[in-house]
């Protein structure tokens, strides 16, 4: 999975992207899913660390089935947070650290 951090203020959000999406453009209906931006393209990170990048984050952005997966299995994300655009899912969330 390709992996990028971006900082702001004190805040981390997190873009994570399946590595075969990047470089494409989804579209569905009058939805857009662009993953040819700045934005998604990071470095190549194994799952564990993604994992680990994603429970730490302040807010997440996932594209792709391996990347929604781990956000489910990590607990950022339930089900209901995915959507899909011409069939690749894709999900948000603000994450609140106690």
């Amino acid at each position: 999975m390709i992996v990028k951090i971006h900082k702001r203020d004190d805040r981390a959000i997190l873009a994570v992207c399946d590595s075969d999406l990047i470089g494409r453009v989804f579209t569905e209906g009058d939805r857009q899913l662009d993953l040819t931006s700045d934005f998604y393209k990071g470095e190549e990170r194994d799952d564990k660390d993604v994992g680990d990048l994603m429970r730490n984050a302040d807010i997440v952005n996932l594209v792709g089935p391996k990347a929604v997966a781990i956000g489910i299995q990590e607990e950022v994300i339930t089900q209901d947070h995915v959507m899909t655009i011409a069939g690749i899912p894709h999900a948000q969330a603000s994450i609140i650290h106690e």
